[in-house]
């Protein structure tokens, strides 16, 4: 029974990543594009295994993983609060979500310029500009979620004699958690979006500078492999969340059975 069990859970999870690898090495042998365009994937595990022991990549993955978490972590630190605002208080809603929208929309890789002119091109600049996509991703989560909080909860609360206080503290934060958990992870996905961008200022270690590097010399291995390790650590960390969230937030999926 155990192995019956495990042996689908297995397929479940190496089937797509699979199915991932043999499209590309079909895309790469059919001529539909230069194969010297398309490297195989031996060719960029080769190309990271060389740079993890001859040039220091695990020091480009620390470096982007430390602006990513502290960009999210300062955006998320702030848009909780601003998000309960906005969800809690309609009139302050209807007053500033024309402007978070409109920040929201702005591509942060058209502020970099006056990034580097109010905080220069060290770290702070490329984690002010992940902040700037955590922040707003994690706004409008959070005041999404709070705006959709059932109501019932809080009348049933009221009905018990529940004091405001006690109405936001023991009933609005608790269902406000499963929503700033989403916050963090759709602000985590922004950030991990947006460091190529921020690590356009000037970077000289990072996945993004490596990429950007590997480009400056045609370098097609090399950008396919920092392209794959974002995409994993970010997929690792969502991962971690996921299963925080689970732990966290069991008495939701009470309530809704």
């Amino acid at each position: 029974m155990r192995r019956e069990g495990w042996l689908p859970r297995v397929v479940m999870l190496a089937g797509p990543w699979l199915f991932v690898v043999m499209l590309w090495y079909a895309v790469r042998e059919s001529g539909l594009v230069k194969s010297e365009l398309v490297p195989s994937p031996a060719q960029v595990l080769g190309q990271f295994w060389r740079m993890l022991t001859t040039q220091r990549l695990w020091l480009d993955m620390y470096m982007s993983f430390q602006r990513v978490v502290l960009g999210v972590a300062f955006g998320i630190v702030c848009a909780v609060p601003v998000g309960f605002l906005l969800g809690w208080y309609r009139p302050v809603r209807l007053l500033v979500d024309p402007l978070i929208n409109f920040f929201r929309a702005l591509p942060p890789i058209a502020l970099i310029p006056l990034v580097i002119v109010y905080f220069g091109i060290d770290e702070p600049a490329k984690v002010v500009i992940l902040f700037y996509a955590s922040f707003f991703a994690g706004v409008i989560v959070m005041y999404e979620g709070i705006v959709q909080i059932n109501p019932l909860f809080i009348r049933a609360a009221r009905t018990l004699g529940a004091t405001d206080g006690e109405i936001f503290w023991r009933v609005v934060i608790p269902l406000a958690v499963p929503h700033m958990l989403t916050a963090l992870r759709v602000s985590l996905g922004v950030a991990w979006a947006t460091l190529v961008a921020s690590e356009l200022i000037a970077a000289q270690r990072g996945l993004g500078a490596v990429i950007q590097n590997a480009s400056n010399y045609f370098q097609i291995d090399i950008i396919y492999m920092g392209i794959v390790c974002i995409g994993l650590i970010a997929l690792a960390m969502d991962r971690c969340l996921r299963s925080a969230t689970a732990r966290l937030v069991q008495w939701q999926e009470r309530i809704t059975t």
